[in-house]
């Protein structure tokens, strides 16, 4: 019997809903009642742009996210539960940033072109599954959390003058992202001795490589054991760069959990199967989709003529994956009499099978 899930809309979709668009830059959301597979994996998506001297105001979220610079530089301030100060880190393209729900955080663009990030997280303890709620303490309307109170309430909080509240809530533009004028500075990078992780931030682009196949593709995997904070927010989360008609073998998460990819750069095309050996994907990507692999469902990725790169979370912070194909394949790993009575074939189809595919792993070159 086909699993309910199944009735869910898969294709690969970008943000379909824009919260701010102005001068600082923009803010995108995917919406769960667009794209109903967040709801189902319980996770959420959005993605911002700040031009040149643009700040993302403070604010923090009800979900552990994972940021993740796609382009650009620039800084992003933390302030972590019950911390005595925030932390304050330079950040580039490839940078892999995890953030506690509830953490205080804020993005500004000190470089001199576009920063652009992506943020995915687990929602299943959020106000909404599929979606994040962001509470910002200034900013947006009425929507900034301090104007909510009645200004003797903040003023007998923090031990001002009236007077003093309202000239520090109405003296901001009333957006989510604002553009500093020139001689407004924002604060200097500190040490990490406000974050109670430690370190809190992974370049995909400068790690290690967890797999290198010439022609075929290259992938660095953050988890726990990259960044301990990733423990703490329960994801991983992987930069997977494919060569041009390259191909990632058929492969399933053996743990339950879900993947979400969003298409950095390149082309390429998805398929991915169900129980029933239905195609519930099949689809060519492009830069800024984004789609959920449903669980135990098997996904397979070929890149076009420019290659494909791609970033994707997974909902357990040690993902465990098993392919179908490749040395270390699942077929491989089957004994020839398993094959050949599951198959109902000779012996010769199957040591023409196991006699190929016996040095690449994971990543597939062209002929």
């Amino acid at each position: 019997m086909a699993a309910a899930h199944l009735d869910v809309d898969l294709t690969p979709r970008s943000p379909n809903a824009r919260l701010c668009a102005n001068d600082g830059g923009m803010y995108e959301f995917w919406l769960s009642a667009h794209s109903k597979m967040l709801k189902e994996a319980r996770v959420g998506a959005s993605r911002f742009s700040l031009n040149p001297r643009g700040l993302l105001m403070p604010k923090y979220s009800d979900s552990n996210q994972i940021f993740y610079v796609l382009e650009g530089n620039g800084k992003v301030g933390l302030t972590f539960a019950e911390s005595p100060g925030e932390c304050v880190k330079l950040v580039k393209k490839g940078d892999a940033i995890a953030v506690p729900h509830g953490t205080v955080n804020w993005w500004f663009n000190s470089g001199t072109s576009k920063f652009s990030v992506l943020c995915l997280g687990d929602t299943s303890k959020s106000l909404k599954a599929g979606e994040f709620t962001d509470f910002f303490l200034v900013g947006p309307g009425s929507a900034g959390l301090l104007k909510g109170f009645t200004p003797d309430f903040i003023a007998q909080a923090w031990d001002v003058p009236e007077e003093t509240v309202n000239t520090l809530l109405h003296s901001q533009k009333e957006e989510r992202i604002v553009l500093l004028k020139e001689g407004i500075s924002m604060p200097e990078t500190t040490d990490l001795s406000n974050s109670p992780y430690g370190e809190f931030a992974y370049n995909c682009e400068e790690a290690k490589l967890d797999v290198d196949i010439k022609n075929g593709g290259r992938v660095s995997v953050v988890s726990s054991d990259s960044l301990p904070i990733f423990k703490h927010v329960g994801l991983g989360a992987d930069l997977v760069k494919l060569d041009p008609h390259a191909m990632c073998s058929p492969g399933f998460s053996s743990d339950s959990a879900y993947q979400v990819t969003y298409i950095v750069g390149g082309s390429g095309r998805v398929q991915v199967v169900n129980q029933n050996g239905e195609r519930v994907i099949d689809h060519m990507l492009e830069p800024g989709c984004l789609f959920i692999v449903p669980r135990f469902h098997v996904v397979s990725k070929r890149a076009g003529e420019n290659g494909m790169e791609w970033f994707s979370i997974i909902t357990t912070e040690k993902p465990v994956f098993s392919h179908l194909a490749g040395r270390t394949g699942v077929i491989k790993s089957l004994s020839p009499k398993t094959i050949c009575a599951a198959f109902n074939v000779e012996d010769g189809v199957e040591k023409e099978l196991r006699s190929r595919r016996t040095n690449d792993a994971i990543f597939f070159p062209p002929k």
